[in-house]
């Protein structure tokens, strides 16, 4: 998931995506445990995603212009 198309969704889209990909993240987990899961990279490829998608919404709760690129 790219950060513009992060930055596109409103803040209840942002914690419902969060929800989303924690259960996945979860569901990951299990099938890594019971040695199920095809691709391990994958578990870090949606931590990373939470991780943006809770930065995003950080952003929007203090108000911070993200968008201004340095």
């Amino acid at each position: 998931m790219k950060i513009n198309e992060i930055r596109d969704l409103s803040g209840q889209e942002i914690v419902d995506k969060i929800q989303e990909l924690k259960e996945e993240l979860f569901n990951l987990r299990f099938q890594n445990a019971t040695s199920q899961l095809e691709n391990p990279m994958r578990i870090g490829i949606v931590k990373k995603d939470i991780a943006k998608l809770k930065t995003v919404l950080k952003e929007k709760e203090l108000g911070i212009n993200a968008n201004i690129e340095a």
